[in-house]
């Protein structure tokens, strides 16, 4: 995977307050249609099925029904497309990126005494990636709110000795320790002050707490760009039985990284008459690096000869998370008749102390109906409620606000998936449907995901090779900032996904 690559590299601050949100944990907790070759054709309907290193992944029971040892190899291509309306101004971007997204390998041992009622026992070893962070954004359009009111809301109420350069301090010297004892917030107030993007109403006063814009009302030239690259990835160890004809059982142990870049830079002009600045640019870059462990138990019965029930349950993934920081502002001004270009750039990295994110467990039911060696219809249902999301320690900087917040932002989710599959000799073709319901209670936020799947494969024997493409749609409002400039672009996002797979039996 790609990673951004930050410029702004000299000193490290190690801060007290983090800036996680409600995104930051519906990031981490939620997954793709993504994985082998076949799983993707299918919408990922195979909890009830088995015998696929991605269906481990749904139900480990999955690994028991594998016939040969198998080795498994799948690349794919994700594709991003992004509608973008921000007040009537419409623009598209779209990113891509070519990568591993599974690599397995299953060693099955059948049992010789055939009066033992366990039949065979598997042991898989399975690597995949839950979700690709490759993404682009860019939003334009001409809005009534201005980035200077998001700094003018981080700086009310910071006295004003705080926003000002004392004798032989640095930019780099100041905002590092506003960083240290202060937090974000107040780091961002200075880049404003610093800027000129407000002024204190009493400037005189080294206690003042209130602050005016320089940038007057009107409208606003704006344009948002916005970065990410990154991946949710995970590592099995499958351990899995058959006992008698009819059972499967099956658990995993799963261990998680997690690489996430996210860059972001907003450029506003105006000509609005009384501003003194009429132009910013403000540059956001976020690092994070993380990893988790999780486990997964699960079963299918063969209920009749082609009627098979699958049930697994995922519990919470526990991360230990890793931030850094960096941020830019300029700004462009009239003063005394002159033009004046501010660049504040205190080329420090945040180090933030780590933080425990735990996401939600996650309960699966599964039914497959097989038509002999001719094909075969599959349905999944999971439940998962993302209110359950939490950040800890609970009691750390904003977590226990940000944890209220959560729950009740956040809601319970079912996911719907069908799958189907003819076969003709050693052809098969399929095809899916997958719906996933909003995780938030307003679903204007993010709305429903709603996506469909098709593919193919070939058994060669002790080969096989399969294709296959998923798309997806969901729209959302994203807000540009938290606070101040809190306008909100409609998006329009398309994921697409090709997966090859190849698989060797042995």
């Amino acid at each position: 995977m790609k990673r951004i690559s930050f410029f702004v590299i000299a000193v490290f601050s190690f801060t007290i307050s983090q800036g996680q949100n409600t995104t930051d944990g519906l990031r981490y907790s939620s997954e793709q249609n993504i994985g082998t070759a076949r799983f993707t054709a299918l919408s990922g309907a195979m909890g009830a099925l088995g015998g696929d290193f991605s269906a481990i992944g749904t139900n480990p029971a999955g690994g028991a029904v594998f016939l040969n040892s198998s080795l498994m190899f799948s690349a794919s291509l994700f594709d991003v497309e992004n509608k973008s309306n921000y007040f009537n101004n419409r623009e598209k971007s779209f990113s891509d990126d070519v990568a591993i997204n599974q690599l397995g390998g299953i060693f099955v041992i059948n049992n010789s005494n055939e009066e033992s009622a366990f039949k065979k026992f598997t042991i898989g070893l399975n690597f995949t990636v839950n979700k690709n962070f490759d993404n682009e954004l860019y939003i334009a359009g001409t809005g009534n709110t201005s980035i200077g009111d998001f700094f003018l809301a981080q700086a009310q109420g910071i006295p004003l000795n705080l926003l000002q350069l004392q004798s032989g301090e640095s930019i780099s010297d100041l905002y590092q320790y506003l960083g240290e004892s202060e937090g974000d917030v107040a780091q961002n107030a200075f880049l404003g002050y610093q800027a000129f993007l407000f002024d204190p109403v009493d400037p005189n006063n080294p206690s003042n707490t209130a602050y005016v814009s320089n940038i007057s009302n009107g409208s606003f030239n704006q344009e948002y760009a916005y970065l990410s690259q990154g991946y949710n990835s995970k590592f099995s160890i499958n351990l899995a039985t058959q006992i008698t004809n009819d059972l499967f059982f099956g658990i995993n142990i799963n261990t998680h990284t997690i690489e996430f870049d996210q860059s972001s830079y907003l450029l506003e002009s105006n000509g609005n008459p009384g501003s003194t600045v009429n132009r910013v640019g403000f540059e956001n870059n976020l690092s994070v690096t993380g990893a988790g462990i999780s486990a997964q138990v699960g079963g299918i019965a063969k209920v009749a000869s082609n009627l098979r029930l699958g049930l697994s349950f995922d519990t919470p993934t526990w991360f230990q998370l890793s931030e850094e920081t960096t941020q830019n502002l300029e700004s462009r001004r009239v003063f005394e008749g002159q033009t004046l270009n501010e660049f504040v750039d205190p080329r420090i990295i945040n180090v933030y102390e780590d933080y425990t994110l735990r996401t939600p467990g996650k309960i699966s039911a599964s039914a497959a109906y097989v038509f002999g060696l001719n094909g075969l219809l599959s349905f999944d249902y999971s439940y998962k409620d993302y209110s359950q999301i939490e950040f800890t320690p609970i009691n750390g900087p904003n977590f226990n606000d940000l944890n209220s917040t959560i729950e009740n932002t956040l809601k319970a989710v079912s996911t719907y998936k069908i799958g189907a599959e003819f076969r003709r000799n050693q052809l098969s073709i399929r095809g899916g449907f997958h719906y996933e319901e909003s995780p938030y209670i307003d679903d204007s936020i993010v709305g429903d995901l709603m996506g469909v799947s098709l593919g193919g494969g070939y058994n060669f024997g002790r080969f096989t090779c399969d294709l296959a493409y998923s798309r997806s749609e969901q729209e959302r409002n994203q807000q540009l900032y938290s606070v101040g400039l809190t306008d909100a672009a409609t998006i329009n996002a398309t994921y697409s996904n090709f997966v090859v797979s190849l698989g060797f039996n042995f």
